[in-house]
């Protein structure tokens, strides 16, 4: 097969794991790092994670502060280390801002949380799922919720105003046959009059007088009645304003304080996040801790195949060498057997801060909406307290308004009355009977006014209700849009998960095939929902199964679980659930490195299977291989036998 060609990667080591100096040039495409135990492979892989941004490298024991520079073309990343008591800080301008897809899925060294978690036979959701902004999604659903709301509540209002069209049009054509009717009422009074007028000898100037007269009282009439109506339409006002007034009184009296305190829950979601971030301090750092030590028992491990300087009369002395190692803090000799019982108790009380972890976020997320239902409880007080006050003020204009106009009616009553009276004093043969009709027909067109402004009135809110309804299917549209998303959203880490679920089953039958295990037919994933608890609440969440179907020597299939897995078939699952992971997040756009570690477990044909695998999704694939395993390796690629 041949070499990937990629730019190559100067990297600039002091101080890292077990190195004090060195200098590495790494080719585009696969680089194999071939040596025995002790020759500072995983050192060397630690250092490059921590020059492109992990935090799970470890500081020489030895040393107070390191380094790592990677050249990438015309860029340079650097990555500095020093020790702070009990701990290290990182520093520097590594390659990646964050290296948490990284550390899960791109890192793949013994101690990588995918390769455990699968090895430990985990709930492998947590693993996959932990990229994932989901407290972004879920303020997308709490926004497209509220404009649905309103989107319905428009619709509702435009229901109804459909549903008004009806009444309306039937009283358009009630107040037009009315208006009909008194067209041809006042239309028989004027010819009254006209026959009146013809029979009254009068001069022309009184009858003008008369007509000056009657035309000031119609005039005033029609005043009174826009006075009137304004006070009609105030009443109205009023009404309504005092019946908000009871509702906003009840809402205000009746709201019941709620049981807890929003700004005493913020303190407490403080709280929380701080320990959260104090327990991802704490991952980290027994991530570097598990590292390093791990990085020192592997070091410190006896060569059995290297015998020069071993008394031959003494075969079992290599053993017995085996069995205590250097404690590299103390300089003491520690059982191996006792480091390795304490890094199984590191990574377990990992593994436990990790469960803590997970169940933070819950709670976290619990208080987080109870807090904002509790503030927006608040706030609906809030709104109903500013808009009763709002009301008392318009409620003491209105009456304001209802005892001016009260007023003005009664002054242009009196006002009508002398205009009348005004008239009465003109002498003119057949002036009563003339004062009758004028009045008559000066009643008639104030009605008539009236309801051609009432029908126009009716005409314009039908116009307006048609245009509004017409906009009613837009609305509809877009709160189908709105829903759809809200859908999607809503459904967006359940196509998440079924799609890591379908890649990893997917990935894991290829390599299958290509690795042919011959009773091992099947490894996949079952995504499934379960009922657990949060705090005080019962939710239902998936969690993704690992299973194993295998063929007994009769050709019979049936189902396993991880425990009956061989160490080399756990190693290869492991490998294959994190390379899932590094495609099903495209880790590979932002992260275009794969290292590999602890293979040992894999024969050399099988470890050359896999690394020919991944390498088709990596730009630069580094592994960390035993001599014999190297050379089933393409000649190929770039094969590095000395870190120096």
């Amino acid at each position: 097969m041949d070499q990937i060609s990629k730019s190559t990667i100067q990297v600039n080591i002091e101080n890292i794991g077990g190195i004090d100096e060195a200098s590495v040039t790494l080719s585009g495409g696969v680089s194999i790092l071939t040596g025995r135990n002790a020759t500072n492979r995983t050192s060397f892989l630690q250092a490059l994670m921590a020059g492109l941004g992990s935090r799970q490298s470890s500081l020489k024991g030895d040393a107070e502060e390191g380094a790592v520079t990677l050249e990438l073309g015309d860029e340079t990343y650097t990555r500095t280390l020093q020790r702070r008591g009990d701990s290290v800080s990182f520093g520097g301008d590594p390659y990646l801002d964050d290296p948490e897809l990284a550390d899960l899925f791109a890192f793949l060294l013994e101690d990588n949380e995918a390769r455990r978690a699968v090895a430990r036979g985990d709930d492998l959701r947590e693993i996959i799922m932990r990229p994932i902004d989901t407290d972004s999604i879920d303020a997308e659903i709490r926004e497209y919720k509220r404009e649905r709301d309103e989107m319905e509540s428009k619709i509702e209002q435009l229901d109804n105003l459909e549903r008004g069209l009806p009444d309306l049009e039937a009283d358009r054509r009630e107040k037009a046959t009315e208006l009909e009717e008194t067209e041809a009422e006042l239309e028989a009074v004027r010819e009254q009059l006209d026959e009146l007028d013809a029979g009254i000898e009068e001069s022309q100037t009184r009858k003008q007088e008369m007509e000056e007269a009657f035309q000031r009282v119609r005039g005033a009439r029609s005043e009174l009645d826009d006075l009137e109506f304004d006070l009609e339409t105030e009443r109205s006002t009023l009404s309504e304003l005092n019946a908000e007034r009871e509702e906003l009184r009840e809402t205000v009296e009746g709201a019941e304080e709620p049981d807890e305190n929003a700004d005493r829950l913020a303190g407490r979601i403080d709280e929380l996040r701080r320990r959260k971030r104090s327990l991802d301090d704490d991952i980290n750092e027994l991530g570097s801790v598990i590292s390093f030590n791990e990085d020192m028992v592997g070091d410190s491990e006896i060569d059995l195949d290297v015998d020069e300087g071993m008394d031959g009369d003494d075969p079992t002395a290599a053993l017995a060498a085996g069995d205590r190692t250097v404690c590299w803090t103390c300089g003491s000799k520690v059982e191996t057997d006792q480091i390795e019982a304490t890094l199984g108790r590191l990574r377990e009380l990992r593994a436990d801060k990790l469960n803590e972890r997970n169940e933070l976020r819950a709670e976290i997320q619990e208080l987080t909406d109870r807090q904002s239902s509790i503030r927006e409880a608040q706030r609906e007080i809030e709104r109903a307290r500013e808009r009763l006050e709002t009301v008392e003020t318009e409620i003491e204009s209105t009456e304001s308004r209802i005892v001016d106009l009260e007023e003005r009616i009664a002054l242009k009553k009196t006002e009508i009355e002398e205009l009348e009276a005004e008239a009465e004093s003109i002498d003119v043969d057949g002036y009563d009977e003339a004062l009758e009709l004028h009045r008559e027909a000066n009643s008639i067109e104030l009605r008539i006014e009236r309801l051609e402004d009432e029908i126009d009135e009716i005409a314009e809110e039908i116009d307006d209700r048609e245009a509004a309804i017409e906009r009613r299917e837009d609305l509809k549209a877009e709160r189908e849009e709105i829903a759809e998303r809200l859908t999607e959203l809503r459904t967006r880490v359940d196509h998440i998960e079924e799609t890591a679920v379908e890649e990893f089953n997917e990935h894991m039958q290829s390599v299958l095939d290509i690795l042919e295990y011959e009773n091992l037919d099947r490894i996949w994933i079952e995504r499934r929902e379960t009922e657990v608890h949060e705090g005080r609440r019962k939710v239902t969440r998936t969690r993704f199964d690992l299973h194993i179907v295998r063929t007994s020597s009769d050709g019979t299939a049936y189902e396993d679980t991880v425990d009956h897995l061989s160490e080399s078939e756990r190693e290869v699952t492991g490998l294959m659930f994190a390379l899932a992971g590094y495609l099903v997040h495209d880790v590979y756009e932002r992260v275009p490195f794969v290292l590999l570690d602890s293979l040992e477990a894999i024969d050399s044909e099988r470890i050359a299977r896999v690394v020919n695998y991944f390498r088709t999704y990596a730009d630069y694939l580094v592994a960390a291989l035993l001599p014999e395993d190297a050379t089933a390796l393409s000649d190929e690629y770039d094969h590095i036998e000395q870190i120096d």
